[in-house]
């Protein structure tokens, strides 16, 4: 990560977005082999987490709009990620699951998150780590 010049403004969103950017993409480029999305990691992980879910519920889950999920669903079938299977019980209801190639990459691929994670916070103490995160939470 490159430090950021000292001319620039103390200002919280532009460090914010600056930090989500560095974040992003070193996340991106580990997915980048595997074919996969931040967002499309993050909706595994939610399907990993509560398999069988609805889309309204996983939008819940991971805090995320109607629409912008339905497009990640929709792309994340198309290339085998996961599959959509009407309920037994009330018809009108479709559950999410993680797919076969899915849940073969699983634990390479929560792996990869931990050490993407551990690499972002890699110059924090335990107590940062568990104070940065706290504060992220407040903020959402």
């Amino acid at each position: 990560m490159s430090s950021i010049p000292k001319n620039i403004p103390d200002c919280t969103i532009f460090l914010l977005a600056k930090a989500y950017q560095s974040a992003h993409g070193l996340f991106k480029a580990q997915l980048q082999p595997y074919g996969l999305t931040n967002m499309q990691h993050l909706v595994l992980e939610g399907l990993w987490y509560q398999e069988g879910i609805t889309a309204a519920e996983l939008s819940k889950l991971l805090i995320l709009d109607k629409a912008t999920l339905s497009g990640i669903l929709d792309r994340m079938e198309d290339s085998g990620w996961i599959s959509r299977v009407r309920d037994d019980v009330d018809k009108r209801l479709i559950r999410l699951y993680p797919a076969q190639k899915a849940n073969q990459l699983k634990n390479d691929l929560i792996q990869l998150r931990i050490d993407t994670n551990e690499k972002l916070l890699s110059d924090f103490t335990p107590e940062e780590k568990i104070i940065f995160k706290r504060l992220l939470r407040v903020l959402i």
